[in-house]
Formats: structure tokens, C-alpha cells, sequence
């Protein structure tokens, strides 16, 4: 199809969003999203959650002003019994992304992909800033597909020679351990993670756990943690004390004090909300410092963020409409 004309907006599949965007795309996103957010150019609220029998949704929404002004409303689907139970994703759903001058609909997205990768970028983004340059070792904790995507995005972003998989289900590390040997990675899948943790430069963490399974004395001095899997109230992954111990980075402060490992922190006493070093986005505009001490300890708590969605979203529209990709429809036509 041409690209969309006036009252006509795109669907865009999945795979429309692989045939258009690289990681190296999602990359650039990623850190639009957060200037943006340091800058005062993006606005993202608290997500909604709604919970049900086998799992809950959550909606994320933000605007940001690019070259032009873009909303999007993300609804999610998590289901983290999906896999096993029905062969279906745990998380599913779409992106509704609008022109924030006039309000028109501009294209509904699928959101696995945008979903598994803005939310590896950021962790690269801050994996850049924070990570030892000289990392060679990646250590995976969660063998899904956003273990996999972390495999990938960080291993682009830094000298990573080895990788460690771990998963609580040891059948999910083999098999990607297998996926990423035959992309050229030296790719090991583990059982015991605490005879593990201490040699990794990075650790990503991909769970769906609700109960920390990382300890302060499982982690070498300075070791840089991705830690994305607490993405509502109920999940955790990092223990307090190691919290507590570390340099720790947000994608926002007062949404990772609502519904990330950081909540979990201050509600256990080992540390309050003004001891976060500060904001990724923070950052990337030069109002907080990066890396320290080289033996510091480093948490990125990644809750996941509306503006990362619709930074992504706007750059796939763009290219499927000038690109002649999706399917034009006039939803609103009578």
C-alpha cells in the first residue's frame, strides 16, 4: 500500500516493524525518548493496570515532541502462563499511535516487537553509559524473547565474548543457548546461577519472577544490571541490600518507586527515592554524571516507559509510510 492519506491511518504488523527497523534504529529511539524526558519534551503518566484470572494488562501512554508531535497508548497483555499452557506469547497486544497536533490516528501497531525491543535498547542505552568498556561477559537471567532481544542488543553495544544463560525452566537456556551459538555467540545455558553471577561484566535481567533471586554477594564489584522484568507492583527481582549497595539508574524515578525493584527497596528500609543517582535521560543531557568508580556497582531499573513507545512507534510509521508498508484503512469513514 501507499503511504496514508489524510483520514486514513496504517496497520502495521509485526512483520511490517521487522522488514523496517534495525536495532541500531530502536537504539536512536531509545535515546530520543529519554532527552526527550530530560528536556521537557515528552510527557509519560502512570501506566494503568488491570488485572485478571491468568494475568493483567497494562495500557502506556505518552506524547513527545520530535520534528513533529506524536501520541501513542500502548495496551499490553501479560500472561506468563501463555508459553506453556496455550503456545501463546506472554506478552501481547497494540500501539495506537496518534498525531498530537490535530488528533488523528495515524496507525495501530503490534506491540511484541516494539515492546521486546525499545525495551532492550534502553538497556544498551544505559549499558553504553555505564557498563565497563572492556565487558566481556553477559550473563542472561531469563531465557524468553527479551532474554533473547538483550542477547542481541547488548552484544552490539559492547566487546561481549560470552554469554550465560540462565532460566528457572533450564530447557528455555539450552534452546537459546543453541539459537545464539549459531549466531556466532558463545552461548553456555547454567543451572547454578550463584556459582555464576560473580564473573559476569553485565546481567540482564528478563524474569517474571515476584521474589529477588539476585543477592548483594552474588555480584562482583563493578558489574552494570539490567533489570527489566518488574514492571508491576507484584514482581522483583533484585534483593533490597543489593539495591541498597549499587549506583542505581531509572528509566523514571517516580514510576520505578510505584512499580519497580526500586518500590521494593524503599519499602524494605535499605534506601529512599533521593538515593537514586539519577534518570537515564538525566544522563544523556549531561545534568547527572555517568560511571564512577570503576569498582561501583551499577542497577539500571528499566519499569518501561510511554515515551519509549511512541519514540519507537513514530520512527516504524514514518518508514512504513514513506516506505509504502501496511494496510491504509479509513476507520473513521461512515
Amino acid at each position: 500500500m501507499t503511504g496514508n492519506r489524510l483520514g486514513e491511518m496504517l496497520i502495521i504488523t509485526r512483520s511490517d516493524i521487522v522488514r523496517m527497523m534495525k536495532l541500531a534504529d530502536y537504539l536512536v529511539a531509545a535515546e530520543q525518548a529519554f532527552r526527550a524526558l530530560a528536556m521537557g519534551k515528552a510527557y509519560s503518566p502512570h501506566p494503568m493496570h488491570l488485572l485478571s484470572a491468568r494475568g493483567g494488562f497494562h495500557a502506556k501512554g505518552a506524547s513527545i515532541s520530535l520534528e513533529r508531535d506524536f501520541v501513542a497508548v500502548k495496551v499490553n497483555g501479560n500472561f506468563p502462563g501463555n508459553p506453556v499452557e496455550l503456545g501463546l506469547p506472554t506478552i501481547q497486544g497494540a500501539i495506537v499511535l496518534c498525531d498530537g497536533g490535530d488528533g488523528r490516528v495515524l496507525a495501530i501497531l503490534d506491540s511484541i516487537e516494539v515492546t521486546l525491543r525499545r525495551t532492550a535498547a534502553a538497556s544498551a542505552l544505559a549499558a553504553q553509559l555505564f557498563a565497563k568498556p572492556d565487558s566481556r561477559t553477559l550473563l542472561i537471567c531469563g531465557c524468553g524473547e527479551q532474554g533473547h532481544a538483550h542477547a542481541e542488543a547488548l552484544r552490539a553495544v559492547l566487546p561481549i565474548e560470552r554469554c550465560l544463560l540462565w532460566d528457572r525452566d533450564h530447557a528455555r537456556a539450552e534452546r537459546l543457548a543453541t539459537v545464539l551459538a549459531a549466531s556466532a555467540m558463545d552461548a553456555i545455558s547454567i543451572r547454578d546461577l550463584a556459582s555464576c553471577s560473580g564473573i559476569a561484566d553485565v546481567i540482564a535481567c528478563c524474569t517474571t519472577a515476584t521474589a529477588p533471586y539476585l543477592e548483594l554477594g552474588m555480584i562482583a564489584a563493578g558489574t552494570f544490571i539490567a533489570a527489566v522484568g518488574a514492571d508491576n507492583p507484584d514482581k522483583s527481582e533484585i534483593a533490597p541490600q543489593l539495591m541498597a549497595a549499587a549506583t542505581v539508574v531509572t528509566d523514571l524515578r517516580a514510576q520505578c518507586a510505584d512499580m519497580g525493584d526500586l518500590r521494593h527497596a524503599v519499602d524494605a528500609g535499605t534506601m529512599t527515592v533521593a538515593n537514586v543517582h539519577a534518570e537515564l535521560g538525566e544522563v544523556l543531557v549531561g545534568a547527572a554524571p555517568g560511571r564512577g568508580s570503576p569498582e561501583g556497582i551499577i542497577i539500571f531499573d528499566s519499569t518501561g516507559t510511554g515515551v519509549q513507545d511512541v519514540a519507537a512507534s513514530a520512527a516504524i510509521y514514518e518508514r512504513c509510510a514513506s516506505g509504502g508498508i501496511g494496510q491504509a484503512i479509513a476507520l473513521s469513514q461512515l
